[in-house]
């Protein structure tokens, strides 16, 4: 649904600016107020088309007060139902080249800037004149306000400047790189001529990246684009942008980065002595594994003298090679899965045994530590506590290292953690943007609030550390979640094969907090066909959850 306020086009326009705005009620009148002063361009030469998308605050009215101040702006106002800044920029700037096409100039500038950005006073001559010098697509400069730079955590304007770096870096190497002043082509500034955006058939109909699509096009038809110092705007920094991609979206993930992810030197015991004021407990789901376990509560019981954790509890999968009397060895209290939680029936997975875990304990923060490191380091456990003990805002940790993988007697650094870096990573950056940061998602160190856990359902195989990341940060944001840098960790490596079943159930669990339940339920997930050879073997992967223990309080208190 598209409804509109628009006249005519002056006979002499030469560049229609198109403003895409979305509750924008506090931000929109600068804008526009920068728009009306243009210096060097003639006030019939341009108009300003404003998109607004779905607004329900008072956008418009600020933008009415804005015209009455400005009299000679030549605002069109469009109206669209809220399909997203994308479509609204595209509805925008389709209007704004018909219009110019109409009058005669299919060398007039279809250009583009963002409801919470400043463009400077002579934005658009520096537009036009490169124009007139041959551009046919223009990007400007765009900076962070002063006051918005300011508010951002240390180190993000470090890591933007190099990450700008390496992007310009890209561009000086590209057809282009003699145009590319700076590294920018954003919809909050841009310009392509009326007759470059038909040709290469406008805007893709996209609700985000809008402007990357338009880029990659211009590409593809052969249009240079130039990238003037000369062309300058201002943008908020703010962090919740009104786009699930962009600009604000970057800095959100590079202020999470910034202020939550930590190093585990940064803990001390002694500091994390003085600072506990709640009870831990470690749980430690075990299957077949007495040849690391006994390494692993060897380096736990510093930390449990010292008074760091409260209890140990090794839940044991009924392992056949003593892998319950390694753990009672070293006084570590061992519970027999399938003996938790009964009316559930037995244990399904190392899902299944961290909720059941979590019910045999009663410590006010619960860590999860895995049992089949080779490299096990108490440190690792004081740092996964460090954040929750020193800071009441962060509710879950996890943790973060390098994987190698070790083929033969060779040690291949970043080669291990292939469903991660297959599945889990491409997933999160696809479908749950803001979770992006996490270095090991599906890592089984785990620290996090009884509170949160007691609140999240647990699918009862390998997708529980997805599903749990993905639900904490609906549950109590991704403000209250952390990760630890931890150094190395050199884990058992599966065959591929058994890696198809966890990649399985990692996608399935995935799958189902961001799908619509009804295409979940269609899919129907069940067993995993694996073709081998000539044979084809059906493996049945668990993929059923459990559900939150909190919800289990009335039952279990009324038997």
């Amino acid at each position: 649904m598209i409804a509109a306020t628009v006249s005519a086009p002056e006979p002499g326009l030469r560049a229609s600016v198109v403003v895409p705005a979305r509750d924008e009620a506090e931000l929109i009148g600068a804008c526009l107020d920068a728009l009306a002063a243009q210096s060097g361009v003639a006030a019939d030469a341009y108009e300003v088309v404003l998109v607004l998308d779905g607004c329900r605050d008072a956008t418009g009215e600020r933008a009415a007060e804005a015209a009455a101040r400005h009299p000679g702006l030549r605002l069109q106002v469009l109206t669209t139902a809220g399909a997203g800044a994308g479509h609204a920029r595209k509805t925008g700037m389709d209007l704004a080249s018909a219009r110019l096409l109409a009058v005669g100039r299919p060398d007039g500038l279809v250009c583009s800037t963002d409801a919470d950005t400043r463009v400077a006073g002579d934005w658009l001559a520096a537009m036009l004149r490169a124009a007139d010098e041959g551009a046919e697509a223009i990007g400007g400069r765009i900076e962070l306000d002063a006051a918005g730079r300011l508010a951002l955590p240390p180190g993000v304007l470090e890591e933007r400047a190099r990450l700008a770096r390496a992007r310009h870096d890209r561009v000086l190497a590209g057809p282009d790189g003699a145009l590319g002043e700076h590294w920018q082509f954003s919809g909050g500034s841009l310009a392509v001529t009326a007759a470059t955006y038909d040709r290469v058939g406008g805007l893709e109909p996209r609700a985000a990246l809008e402007d990357e699509a338009l880029e990659r096009s211009l590409a593809r038809h052969g249009v240079a684009v130039a990238r003037p110092l000369g062309v300058r705007a201002t943008t908020s920094a703010r962090l919740d942008g009104r786009a699930p991609r962009g600009l604000a979206r970057d800095l959100a993930l590079s202020s999470w980065l910034s202020r939550r992810s930590y190093r585990r030197d940064d803990f001390a015991l002694e500091d994390l002595l003085a600072a506990k004021a709640a009870t831990v407990s470690a749980i430690l789901p075990a299957r077949e594994v007495a040849g690391t376990l006994g390494a692993v509560l060897d380096g736990l019981a510093p930390l449990r003298a010292a008074g760091l954790l409260d209890e140990v509890v090794v839940v044991d999968a009924a392992s056949a090679d003593g892998t319950a009397e390694v753990a009672a060895a070293r006084g570590a209290r061992v519970v027999q899965e399938d003996a938790l939680l009964r009316e559930h029936g037995p244990a399904r997975g190392k899902g299944d045994a961290m909720w059941r875990g979590v019910s045999a304990t009663s410590g006010d923060i619960v860590v999860f530590l895995d049992t089949d490191t080779e490299d096990f380091d108490p440190g690792f456990v004081a740092g996964l506590l460090g954040p929750l003990l020193t800071d009441p805002g962060v509710a879950l940790v996890k943790a973060a290292f390098a994987r190698p993988f070790r083929a033969g007697n060779a040690l291949v650094p970043h080669g291990g953690g292939r469903v991660t870096e297959l599945l889990a990573r491409p997933f999160l950056n696809l479908h749950v943007p803001e979770l992006a940061g996490f270095a090991q998602p599906l890592a089984g160190e785990i620290a996090a609030r009884r509170g949160l856990l007691e609140a999240l359902p647990f699918p009862v195989g390998y997708g529980v550390e997805i599903a749990m990341l993905i639900d904490a940060a609906r549950e109590v944001g991704v403000d209250a979640l952390a990760q630890v840098w931890l150094g190395s960790r050199q884990n058992r490596h599966q065959p591929l094969r058994e890696l198809s079943a966890m990649a399985y159930a990692v996608l399935v669990a995935a799958s189902s907090r961001v799908l619509d339940p009804a295409v979940l339920d269609a899919a129907a997930p069940g067993p995993l066909a694996l073709p081998y050879d000539e044979r084809l073997e059906v493996r049945s992967v668990a993929v059923e959850e459990r559900p939150p223990l909190a919800s289990l309080r009335p039952a279990r208190a009324a038997v």
